[in-house]
């Protein structure tokens, strides 16, 4: 879940955020997760509906990838796709190298206002629990640079977190505030996530399942760039 750039010269000047939001959480990154967040529930579902109708031949990008455990997902479920996996972390990607099927992603460091790939070539871009780590401008720009290497049709999935549903879930939101910071999650706090993508120029804008978790409501997204 990497941030945007932070160099002098990037688009945003927003900090940068490792996956686990804080780098002393890296090692501990998949355990959290897996304890915290119904990652068996949620994460196949992800996987299933980004390659729900795509032929064998395509291209999948995963920004933001982390630990890269959906990347090496999508390549294990559809070996003759290619699975491009990037993440502005080397630590972490480092980890996400190491782990079994590893070899069968492609890995690239990049950042998600600035992909490493040209304009609509891909068919498919998941962003996987990113967009809460960047600030409304960071979120702009991440967005328009998906719909920027997507081909006409091609869709994007978000997993991310969105309006908490009830006071138990906003309380839990709160905890994850404190942690990953108000500037980036403010807006998915107020349920803006869908504006935000459907501002991005996609479509066909669906929130196909919502969870409840340890941190809150999470919500897999799909559009379609228009």
């Amino acid at each position: 879940m990497s941030g945007v750039d932070a160099t002098p010269g990037g688009a945003t000047a927003e900090r940068y955020v490792p996956a686990a939001g804080r780098a002393a959480f890296t090692r501990a990154y998949d355990a959290i997760l897996a304890l915290t967040m119904r990652e068996r529930r949620w994460r196949p579902a992800l996987a299933e509906a980004v390659l729900a109708g795509l032929p064998a031949a395509v291209t999948v990008v995963d920004v933001g990838a982390g630990t890269g455990t959906l990347a090496i997902a999508l390549a294990a479920a559809r070996p003759y796709a290619r699975v491009v996996a990037v993440d502005g972390d080397q630590r972490i990607q480092a980890l996400a190298r190491r782990k079994r099927g590893a070899e069968r992603v492609e890995w690239r460091l990049g950042l998600a206002d600035r992909l490493p790939l040209p304009d609509g070539s891909a068919d498919r871009v998941v962003m996987s629990l990113l967009l809460h780590h960047l600030g409304p401008e960071g979120k702009r720009a991440a967005l328009a640079e998906a719909r920027r290497v997507l081909r006409p049709g091609g869709r994007l999935h978000v997993a991310d977190w969105g309006r908490p549903s009830g006071p138990l879930m906003r309380a839990a939101f709160l905890a994850l505030q404190l942690v990953d910071g108000f500037d980036g999650t403010r807006d998915h706090a107020a349920g803006r996530l869908p504006e935000l993508i459907a501002g991005a120029g996609f479509a066909d804008l669906a929130v196909h399942r919502r969870l409840r978790t340890a941190w809150g409501s999470l919500e897999l997204l799909a559009a379609v760039r228009a």
